[in-house]
């Protein structure tokens, strides 16, 4: 009884894991002990139907809304929206670089004879088609070519090999306008494919435009035969011709402060503080007196009319070790005109990645860049010449060639011009895949300009001041000719304004936004929804116990199944009950007309069998699974 009794103490002790009994018992602990609000409605109010429908109706549509919002957040989250932020900065900063080019284009003597062709070529074009008989000093065909340092093997084999082509003439053509329904006059060139099976007509509203793309595509042929890096002779370029004053805050300029290049149609350029490295150009005020100051040679003697058509000065200010391109972003100076102008620098920090594509360097960038710095014109250009070498066989001359490519010439392809102008076509209508190959940089300084203009030099002080240059810098030029600009570049004001990309909806931004919304529609917190992570895994958990226990029932059924004792086991047992009862029997009796046999002398147990323990006459034996019934007149008999 002790024992009995300690074990049941022992059971009524709580285990170190407990476990519920049924899903009920597991559902009604959650729901009075969870820090979510109404769910003990669920079980207070039990007994009556209408409240628990209506609260698990209510629990139901808050859990509904609750998910909803969840699922808008974060649809926005993985839409990765930005947001720009400006913040302004003031320090000393490094001015940036200045590249000045003196739009006069001017001749090699490599390709002097053939440029003499094109302007006679050119000088006929025009008399055809507006009846002008122009002289040979519009063209200025005997101007002095400029000599360059070249293998002379190269340049007699150059001069022998070019031919100038007279297929491409300037023609008049008509076409008929959608817009006005009028046919209207155009002039064009007419370029064809290697077959000459597919041609087409280059043409121009305007004959000056014609005139003058017609003049550039002869001049990109014939200049094929300079080598890839032109490289002038000393005696032939010097920055004097150019440039007459420089200075910088005050201090004139050093011979170190600027490197030269030749740009196709603008002819000299130079670029001040090219590398942004030299404490001599860091910006400490702001302010005209604090800036560059240039007095440049603007002369209007062009050397190659029909190439560049304007007189002046071509000045462009981007970031250091970048590739200028002075056709897409420079500005012009006009000659006899004093500029000033203003720079305020812009920061742009784009994020990249998944909030937008963006390169920091351009090394992940699929396009072999051809330039020494990435910038999206410098990836867009070079995208577009590998384009031209593989579709051309050549590269366009404007941009650097690929290793083991040459540019076009239509003495060796004569296709390249049909098949140009249709890829540059289609670049231009984004039909090519460079804009989706470049993206914009990751960090990136922008240049906002403003410009004023004053006459320079004026009536009354133009006389000295060529007087003045005339002796310094060897100008000889008269009071009559507007042949000389200035130009000052300041910035400002030394603050600047960064732009940034912040995510719009940041990680810690979409928690806190979850955070408000689970309050919101359950007045609850993480802790809650561990709670109803524990909720998941008992119920989990459960499920599988559940079915460990039926699977392990259905096991043991199976393996206890009881045998069932045969018919005549039952009735041989019955006979020798029988005979241990009467005390003597035949060897061979039979009762009720079953065979007995009788019990051998050598029983172990012969003192059980007496008469005193089994009635002389029993009753009727019933086999084995049905009840046994006591014969009421034998019970004195055995009391006895």
């Amino acid at each position: 009884m002790e024992q009995e009794a300690a074990r049941e103490e022992e059971e009524r002790k709580e285990g170190l894991i407990e476990f519920y009994d049924s899903f009920k018992d597991m559902f009604e602990f959650f729901c009075k002990n969870t820090t979510i609000h109404g769910t003990i409605r669920l079980v207070c109010s039990s007994s009556n139907k209408m409240k628990t429908a209506f609260w698990t109706l209510l629990l139901l549509a808050s859990f509904g809304m609750l998910y909803w919002q969840f699922a808008l957040m974060f649809s926005q989250y993985w839409a990765y929206p930005v947001v720009l932020t400006m913040s302004m900065h003031s320090e000393a900063k490094m001015f940036p670089a200045i590249t000045i080019c003196n739009l006069d284009p001017y001749r090699f003597d490599l390709v002097s004879e053939h440029l003499v062709q094109l302007d006679r070529m050119a000088e006929k074009s025009v008399s055809v088609l507006y009846g002008i008989n122009t002289s040979a000093s519009l063209f200025h065909v005997n101007e002095k070519s400029i000599h360059t340092r070249d293998l002379p093997s190269t340049s007699s084999h150059n001069r022998s090999s070019f031919k100038l082509s007279q297929n491409f003439s300037l023609l008049r053509t008509t076409e008929f306008n959608n817009r006005t329904g009028k046919r209207q006059s155009l002039v064009g060139f007419r370029l064809c494919n290697a077959t000459g099976g597919n041609c087409f007509y280059k043409t121009y509203s305007s004959g000056m435009d014609a005139i003058l793309e017609w003049y550039r595509f002869h001049y990109m042929n014939i200049m094929s035969q300079q080598p890839v890096i032109i490289n002038i002779s000393d005696h032939e370029e010097k920055i004097e011709d150019m440039v007459y004053s420089c200075q910088y805050d005050g201090e004139p300029c050093r011979p170190s402060d600027y490197v030269h290049f030749h740009h196709p149609v603008f002819g000299s350029c130079y670029t001040f503080n090219s590398k942004g490295t030299d404490s001599f150009w860091t910006a400490t005020k702001p302010g005209i007196p604090y800036g560059l100051s240039l007095i440049l040679r603007a002369e209007q003697k062009d050397h190659i009319p029909l190439l560049s058509t304007v007189a002046g000065v071509k000045v462009m200010i981007h970031n250091h070790n970048q590739t200028p391109f002075l056709e897409h972003e420079g500005f012009d100076i006009r000659p006899g005109i004093a500029t000033t102008i203003g720079i305020q620098q812009d920061k742009v920090n784009r994020l990249g990645g998944n909030y937008g594509k963006c390169t920091t360097d351009g090394s992940d960038v699929k396009v072999k860049l051809l330039y020494n710095s990435y910038t999206l014109q410098a990836c867009l250009h070079s995208c577009f010449q590998h384009i031209m070498v593989q579709k051309c066989g050549c590269g366009y001359y404007y941009y650097p060639l690929p290793p083991g490519a040459e540019y076009c010439n239509y003495n060796k392809q004569p296709a390249w011009g049909h098949c140009f102008y249709q890829l540059y076509s289609r670049l231009r209508n984004h039909h090519l895949n460079c804009f989706d190959q470049c993206p914009k940089p990751c960090r990136e300084s922008l240049y906002k300009v403003s410009a004023g203009t004053a006459k320079w030099p004026s009536e009354k002080s133009q006389d000295w001041i060529r007087q003045a240059l005339r002796h310094q810098n060897g100008y000889n030029s008269t009071s009559n000719r507007k042949d000389i600009a200035k130009v000052t570049i300041y910035y400002k004001q030394l603050n600047y304004q960064s732009l940034n990309e912040s995510p719009l909806l940041s990680d810690n931004l979409l928690l806190s936004s979850m955070g408000s919304q689970w309050s919101l529609w359950f007045g609850s917190s993480v802790l809650s929804v561990v709670e109803m992570l524990e909720l998941l895994i008992d119920t989990l958990v459960l499920s599988l116990l559940f079915c460990y226990q039926r699977f392990r029932s259905k096991t043991l059924k199976v393996a206890r199944t009881p045998s069932i004792p045969s018919v005549s086991l039952t009735l041989e047992s019955y006979r020798v009950v029988q005979e241990a009862g009467k005390g003597t029997a035949p060897a061979h009796g039979h009762t009720s007309g079953v065979p007995m046999t009788t019990a051998n002398s050598s029983d172990p147990h012969p003192a059980q069998l007496s008469s005193k323990a089994m009635p002389e006459h029993c009753p009727d034996v019933v086999l084995n699974g049905f009840r046994y019934m006591k014969d009421i007149s034998l019970e004195g008999e055995l009391n006895l």
